[in-house]
């Protein structure tokens, strides 16, 4: 009971009215946060178990990841993965034409040293292999000249084309790259002994 001071009549209190039930429900916002800040609890009804899920379908950070979103990512990690690897690749062909600059740089050091002691250098038609055993009619050969037992081969596994006399010096040494013939781009360029 309350008592008007004005009026001298004691009234009865009135209470606010809590919704309850379905109207509980109604009057729940559509979109709740997903957590409380720290320190302050969200005003309004508590939530039922349904009503809870539904906030928690509704915060942002809870959601996972769409189909598109993932697509996305798997390109971008393609697209990476393929130019790291391109460039590895492209590392890969120019250590092998380094490697066989080397190789003809010392097939030409060892021919060298053949027409140092035999007095000229071997014909096309004794090829490479004169460096490891001797021509017929040859007396003062003094090999092998090749320190390995098999004729020397560029790196990809190719045999180096020797020519006398050459073209472009005394003799022709040519690797055909990667691709084994004459000619051609990038990995597949010919190394020679006259581009040292």
């Amino acid at each position: 009971m309350r008592l008007d001071i004005r009026r001298g009549v004691s009234t009865p209190s009135r209470r606010p009215r809590v919704a309850s039930g379905a109207d509980a429900e109604m009057q729940l916002p559509s979109y709740r946060p997903c957590a409380p800040r720290s320190g302050s609890r969200p005003s309004g009804l508590p939530l039922r178990a349904s009503s809870s899920a539904r906030a928690l379908r509704a915060c942002p950070s809870a959601r996972g990841m769409t189909l598109i979103e993932i697509l996305v990512v798997l390109v971008l990690i393609g697209i990476v993965m393929g130019i790291v690897g391109g460039n590895f690749l492209g590392q890969g062909e120019k250590a092998k034409g380094k490697a066989a600059k080397i190789e003809i740089g010392q097939i030409s050091q060892t021919l060298d040293l053949f027409k140092l002691e035999v007095g000229r250098y071997p014909t096309s038609q004794e090829g490479l292999q004169a460096l490891l055993t001797a021509p017929p009619g040859v007396t003062n050969w003094n090999g092998p000249y090749w320190k390995k037992d098999t004729l020397p081969k560029d790196p990809w596994g190719n045999e180096y084309k020797y020519i006398f006399p050459g073209q472009h010096g005394a003799y022709d040494i040519v690797s055909y790259g990667g691709d084994g013939k004459e000619g051609g781009e990038g990995a597949d360029k010919d190394i020679t002994s006259w581009d040292q």
